[in-house]
């Protein structure tokens, strides 16, 4: 409901860059669904990894579904202040996915972990949906400067594009994605204390670039945006 998004008397105001904004109830469950759906992508890729090295392809697609949904849903929620950026990563997570059905349909659901490992070439169909992720990983250590966001987003491109590039064996590639999912559960983990403002970012920029959008003008922001209308500000905050 429209009312969910509006502001009450005991939700707190900030000071934003362009005028003052508060946190709604509609915004923490925003930022609640990034962070659990985020988590949830964290432990299909730990699961997928886990379930590869213990039996080989088999049983991968059920932690690939997690892993899709987990990282489809966390872009939906995700605050970046620029919607071109948001909409790019969407866009890499929708590619990679894509690939991912084609691979499954070339080779089947139970081969496809061997696929990747004997072709490193099918890298490339599903190489956009961890580039989408290595963007979540920028984005969280840009703005928290969080450590092991730099390992998400550094391990990530390097090992895959060592697998691709046969720079790097399988079980090298392997450990280092390893490492990166643990890392990403880390981050995970540590962001749930956090106050929901701190992911929701400063939501005067989100509406004084929605006015520039529209070409309404104006820099004062308002306390609340009605998010239940498709038309009103953008939920991408930095």
């Amino acid at each position: 409901m429209a009312s969910s998004s509006l502001p009450s008397p005991a939700d707190p105001v900030f000071d934003g860059m362009f005028g003052p904004y508060t946190i709604t109830d509609h915004d923490r469950r925003e930022v609640l669904g990034y962070r659990l759906a985020l988590t949830a992508l964290a432990l299909g890729q730990l699961g997928l990894l886990f379930t590869w090295r213990q039996g080989g392809g088999e049983g991968l697609w059920p932690w690939l579904l997690l892993m899709a949904a987990g990282l489809g849903l966390a872009l939906r929620w995700i605050h970046i202040y620029l919607r071109p950026l948001h909409r790019a990563l969407q866009l890499f997570w929708l590619a990679g996915c894509l690939g991912g059905l084609l691979l499954a349909q070339r080779v089947g659901l139970g081969a496809m972990g061997e696929a990747l490992r004997e072709q490193p070439l099918w890298i490339l169909a599903v190489g956009p949906f961890f580039a989408a992720l290595t963007g979540v990983g920028f984005k969280e250590f840009f703005c928290f400067r969080r450590p092991e966001a730099i390992g998400v987003t550094l391990l990530l491109p390097v090992a895959l594009l060592g697998r691709l590039s046969g720079l790097l064996p399988i079980d090298t590639t392997a450990t280092l994605l390893t490492v990166e999912s643990v890392l990403l559960l880390v981050l995970c983990l540590r962001k749930f204390p956090m106050a929901a403002a701190a992911d929701v970012g400063d939501k005067s920029v989100f509406l004084h670039l929605e006015a520039q959008r529209r070409g309404t003008g104006g820099t004062q922001a308002e306390p609340a945006s009605d998010r239940s209308n498709p038309a009103a500000a953008p939920t991408e905050a930095a």
